[in-house]
């Protein structure tokens, strides 16, 4: 019997926007996880992920940030929204961006994976296109050609 797989996503479903509920979207305790989990998975440490990003952004960022953006008792420190790409480049990831896109209702395609989405957009449009000449070539008489 094979065991169902709960952590891959699945590549078919529709993602669903989260709801607007009072209190749904408050995900202050959520982003400081996720932002742990990335620091943890990264291969750099704190203090490696800081200084790339304070080379990124232009401005000191130091471990001490990075530590109460993360903590889960550090309410009142929030992870600035503008340092979002410098943070995942430096700790080598991508899953917060694909959080919110998966929390907003959609899902985040990057490199190859992108273009193929792209592609397929495309092939979607030119099928859909030649029905619709060959609906109208048919209403003006000249069959299928």
């Amino acid at each position: 019997m094979r065991r169902r797989d709960a952590i891959t996503a699945d590549l078919f479903a529709v993602p669903v926007e989260a709801p607007r509920l009072p209190g749904a979207l408050d995900y202050g305790l959520a982003v400081r996880r996720l932002l742990a989990n990335a620091v943890k998975a990264s291969p750099l440490n704190v203090s490696e992920i800081a200084a790339q990003m304070a080379e990124f952004v232009g401005a000191p960022v130091t471990a001490h940030q990075v530590h109460a953006w993360t903590a889960p008792s550090r309410e009142a420190w929030r992870f600035p929204l503008e340092y979002l790409p410098a943070f995942e480049a430096a700790a080598e990831t991508h899953m917060l961006t694909a959080w919110l896109a998966e929390v907003r209702g959609g899902r985040l395609s990057i490199g190859r994976e992108a273009l193929h989405a792209e592609l397929g957009r495309l092939e979607r449009q030119r099928d859909e296109a030649g029905r619709r000449i060959r609906v109208l070539k048919q209403a003006m008489g000249e069959g299928s050609e």
